[in-house]
């Protein structure tokens, strides 16, 4: 590396760092040792979106870091020179702030991101000089690319780099992107603040309709590299979102090896959207001269998340087989192009991975999935089917693959996410970023212990334990038992920013948490097993797991112990106030159903409580009063703290209300949290730190040795 630019990579890191450093003293002396805290937590970089060069020289990566007197996440791309191994060796540097969605030109020489420009999300490059010298004292700032007057909300370029897939939300009978923008702005000025709805979704997650799509747009880049203001709409006619609200991302779109035709996938949304899971993959012209035409009709469940082979004969995707079932198995289909034909890949393993990658040979694709209590990455043979696992513990949150690498974000349950480059079969992974490292040297976490148990019907079940930081032998602890949501969802051994167990043995607890049936990652069957009995075999797998952690681990206290939980573990924790209070001196209930009939006509996804509850509640009134926790309010006892967010429409806010309210008319002791700003999740720092007090303070004031009884009702 040129002396010039060493020094320059060196000054950047060290006015980092020095950054860094105030921010930590500031912020309670991180700087000394220390239990780990909800303090350490929100402060942490995230890494995230790992992008492999070409050449496997480079890695760019997303870095989310928190300005805590602005109460939010920054983002920006990070780039790492995985090959040169002079002074700067290993250390990234920032090459975009408020960026995010990096993406490698097709010759590795330029660097795509989304970023805003006058407060509109645009497309943006930077150009990186000749390969194999990362020339940023001549290339220090990126370019605009796109001057569309709407935010850019996912893109991808084509395999030559001509053409690129943008997604706009736009009313969908404007004919262009500055219809859209005139509409909106008229909007706004509007005084009046009515919206009428003639359909569902009315809102969705923690947003209210307001009438525009995502729809999916291509442009081609003119020999100066700039975009046009008004790209050319692949989705005309497509009554649905591309990608799908609220989560979808670039991954449902793609590219023809050819750059001649674009593959989506879509719900068509007609009258049906909030209890339809029928998705399917269509493809379009590149020139949109003729309409997308549907490649799985035939299915009537999910299809989604089109990879299609380089050699441009097979496009691979995921299905379900069950309509209306969100958490069925995705199998691995190939569809050959030439004839139609579609075959499963992967029929013997019986695990649901998330969305691919595919090898230059096409003769392997690479998915992550839940596997017990890990979430590793895979390869996947396209001709046999055979799967084999290539990263260790711990979970693989991203990946990119180039040529014979593989980069990787990895983390578990005590280390948050850093990057690992590999062969592509997964061998002599190295990390190769060490964010946080310093501010973790100093706080120290609790270890961690998996234990295997017979459940329900003597099926096997798998939970974890965490000790305390200051775990002493001999010594009890009190303990926080934690039940997962989803419910089709697991405890792995993965970091997490919301429900991290090392901010409870920071505390002082003990974690245990059990992986009920309907947990992901034991097998389809497992999973199916709590679909329409919520309060059956997933409470008798906590209580004998319960039971059997007391039993093997001398050191939980049993007599000072809380249980909480989220979402479906909301849910569980009123089910247990009723139905299984004896061992909880205390519980915490985030975002839980309270009343499951009520729940059904709140709620934005209807698919989801048709299919846990066997239909409808006026068809099927029994299913949803079978297991419904405000039926055994009368036996409530236990004191306990109810959050629950505004902008939570998944689960809306009148279900903490209505428990909080049968708390309080009872003379139970009991608190109420709430955040006006927040949806299912608790994500601002500030609000992240307040919610981590309270729940800690509410524990450790029912976990203390002299606390009273509470009050029988």
């Amino acid at each position: 590396m040129k002396p010039l630019i060493a020094a320059l990579l060196l000054a950047m890191i060290a006015t980092s760092a020095m950054a860094n450093k105030r921010i930590n003293i500031a912020f309670a002396g991180r700087q000394v040792s220390h239990a780990f805290n909800i303090r350490d937590l929100v402060m942490m970089d995230r890494i995230s979106d790992p992008q492999l060069s070409p050449d496997s020289h480079y890695a760019a990566f997303s870095v989310r870091s928190t300005d805590y007197a602005a109460n939010k996440g920054v983002n920006a791309i990070y780039v790492l020179d995985l090959a040169d191994r002079s002074t700067a060796a290993g250390k990234p540097v920032k090459v975009a702030d408020k960026a995010s969605s990096a993406c490698w030109s097709a010759d590795g020489l330029s660097l795509y991101y989304l970023a805003p420009a006058d407060g509109i999300a645009q497309l943006w490059r930077l150009d990186l000089g000749g390969k194999g010298a990362l020339d940023l004292v001549n290339h220090a700032s990126g370019v605009q690319v796109s001057h569309a007057p709407l935010d850019i909300d996912d893109y991808k370029l084509s395999p030559d780099g001509r053409r690129v897939l943008l997604s706009y939300a736009v009313f969908t009978d404007c004919t262009t992107l500055a219809c859209t923008k005139g509409r909106v702005d008229a909007r706004d000025k509007d005084k009046a603040s009515g919206t009428l709805y003639s359909k569902l979704f009315v809102r969705h997650w923690d947003t209210w309709a307001n009438g525009r799509r995502n729809q999916l747009f291509v442009a081609s880049f003119d020999r100066n590299g700039q975009l046009p203001a008004e790209p050319t709409l692949l989705s005309s006619g497509i009554d649905g979102d591309v990608p799908s609200k609220p989560f979808g991302d670039e991954s449902e779109f793609a590219f023809a090896p050819d750059g001649q035709s674009v593959y989506f996938d879509v719900r068509i949304a007609g009258t049906s959207e909030p209890w339809s899971t029928n998705f399917d993959v269509y493809r379009v012209p590149v020139d949109a001269s003729s309409a997308p035409k549907n490649l799985t009709a035939d299915n009537k469940a999910w299809d989604a998340y089109p990879v299609p082979s380089p050699d441009g004969k097979t496009l691979y995707y995921l299905a379900m087989k069950k309509p209306g079932f969100e958490a069925d198995r995705f199998a691995i289909m190939a569809l050959d192009l030439g004839t139609g034909a579609k075959r499963e890949v992967d029929p013997r393993w019986d695990r649901s991975p998330g969305s691919m990658t595919i090898s230059a040979d096409s003769k392997t694709l690479y998915a992550t999935a839940d596997d017990e209590e890990q979430h590793p990455l895979f390869a996947i043979g396209t001709a046999n089917g055979e799967v084999t696992r290539l990263s260790g513990d711990g979970a693989v949150e991203g990946y990119s693959l180039a040529g014979d690498k593989l980069l990787m974000a990895r983390d578990d349950l005590k280390h948050p996410a850093d990057l690992y480059l590999a062969s592509a079969a997964g061998s002599h992974p190295k990390q190769v970023t060490h964010f946080n490292a310093d501010d973790l040297k100093n706080a120290k976490v609790g270890d961690v212990e998996f234990f295997k148990f017979p459940g329900w019907n003597n099926e096997t079940v798998q939970g974890y334990v965490v000790k305390p930081v200051d775990y002493r032998p001999g010594k009890t602890y009190p303990v926080a038992f934690i039940i997962h949501g989803g419910p089709q969802g697991a405890m792995n051994n993965e970091w997490s920013y919301r429900w991290n167990p090392q901010t409870y043995a920071g505390q002082g607890f003990a974690v245990v948490t059990i992986n009920f049936h309907g947990s992901t990652g034991y097998g389809q069957a497992f999973t199916d097993a709590i679909s329409g009995d919520w309060g059956g075999k997933p409470l008798d797998d906590l209580k004998l797991g319960w039971k059997v952690a007391l039993s093997k681990y001398s050191f939980l206290d049993g007599n000072r112990a809380c249980a909480l939980g989220a979402s479906y573990g909301g849910y569980m924790t009123y089910w247990i106030a009723g139905v299984w209070n004896q061992p909880w001196k205390c519980l915490v209930d985030h975002d839980g159903v309270f009343d499951a009939r009520a729940m059904y006509y709140d709620t934005d996804e209807l698919w989801f409580e048709e299919k846990e509850n066997g239909g409808t509640p006026y068809d099927h009134p029994e299913n949803y009063e079978k297991f419904n926790p405000v039926n055994h309010v009368k036996d409530w006892r236990v004191p306990m703290l109810v959050i629950h967010s505004g902008d939570d429409f998944r689960i809306p806010i009148t279900q903490g209300l209505g428990a909080f309210t049968a708390l309080q008319r009872q003379g139970i002791p009991s608190e109420l949290l709430t955040f006006p700003d927040e949806n299912h999740w608790v994500l601002k720092p500030h609000n992240s730190v307040q919610w981590h007090d309270t729940v800690n303070a509410w524990l450790k004031q029912w976990t203390a040795k002299d606390t009273p009884k509470a009050p029988s009702n």
